[in-house]
């Protein structure tokens, strides 16, 4: 099986929120070393916790500082763009680096009322999606009233970021799926997927393939794995007290704080979902997984305050998906 890494330059408590981004370029450096098969990165708007608001300037700069992992967007919000715009940036991120670059695409829009305010789209509908995913797609390939330029930079695989509809939309283009969240963990995933399997519609020779995305983290112990999970499961139950999804705090300081009972039941079935233990807790929780939905591919996507435990893990993940 596959393995690669969804990065989203997580800021965190009492660093500055550019340290992100360099933080993002120095991790695709080291998963390149440990053999990941791609490294994907993360669009986000006015979001404190995340730096990350233009995948393809971020992938820019990764490319310049790697030399061999596919590098790509997990995902593009496609509702916030024009399709000519998006499919240019990664005609052009293909031209720089050939034969490395992804175009994940997801549905998401902004996190808050103000920010779809901003980006000037409140709604759309899985079809209006559909169809703009087509558009990027033909403009890709040639085949729409423009073209985008340099038409000679070579393919830019696509792939559908999706929960619900998304599958529904993945099979109908013939396109890969990348799925993730608390859709992995709903009775109905297998029939949904094979009902993708079913339906995938062949485009140019394509077939289903099926990218599942674990928050996966490794340490030398479950209780420590745990740990290592906090800062983000935390970062997420305090958002739906705030509002605001926050830059990642020491595990120290958050035990140190006051968790309303709400917060701390949050926190609980927030750890309980994340793939976090020992190699051997993890391999089984990913082979369960890869048996229920037969996937193709693992994208972790991790993140905790510890940058050098996030490194061990990463490493540690590596070699256990690699045997």
């Amino acid at each position: 099986m596959r393995f690669s890494l969804l990065d989203r330059s997580r800021t965190r408590h009492g660093l500055p929120e550019t340290a992100a981004l360099e933080h993002s370029v120095e991790r695709a450096i080291d998963v390149e070393q440990l053999g990941y098969e791609r490294f994907w990165v993360a669009e986000h708007h006015a979001v404190p916790g995340i730096a990350s608001g233009a995948p393809a300037v971020l992938l820019a700069a990764i490319g310049a500082r790697t030399r061999r992992i596919r590098l790509g967007s997990g995902g593009v919000m496609l509702l916030n763009h024009r399709p000519l715009v998006v499919a240019e940036q990664f005609r052009m991120l293909a031209a720089l680096y050939p034969g490395r670059i992804d175009l994940g695409l997801g549905r998401s829009l902004g996190f808050t009322e103000p920010v779809r305010h901003a980006l000037g789209r409140l709604e759309a509908s899985p079809e209006e999606f559909a169809q703009e995913i087509a558009d990027v797609r033909a403009h890709l390939e040639g085949s729409a009233p423009l073209t985008a330029r340099p038409a000679d930079a070579g393919e830019v695989p696509m792939f559908v970021l999706a929960t619900g509809s998304g599958v529904d939309t993945a099979a109908a283009l013939g396109l890969p799926v990348v799925l993730g969240g608390p859709f992995l963990d709903s009775p109905e995933l297998p029939d949904r997927l094979a009902a993708y399997r079913r339906r995938f519609r062949p485009h140019r020779g394509s077939s289903p393939q099926i990218i599942v995305s674990v928050d996966a983290l490794i340490a030398d112990t479950d209780e420590e794995a745990r740990e290592l999970a906090l800062p983000e499961v935390w970062a997420m139950a305090r958002s739906r007290t705030t509002g605001l999804f926050e830059a990642l705090e020491p595990v120290a300081r958050i035990r140190a704080s006051s968790m309303s009972e709400k917060e701390a039941r949050r926190v609980e079935r927030g750890l309980a979902a994340t793939v976090a233990g020992t190699a051997a807790t993890v391999r089984r929780r990913i082979e369960e997984l890869a048996e229920r939905s037969g996937a193709h591919e693992v994208m972790a996507t991790g993140a905790t305050y510890d940058r050098e435990a996030l490194r061990a893990s990463d490493e540690e993940l590596a070699r256990l998906l690699a045997g």
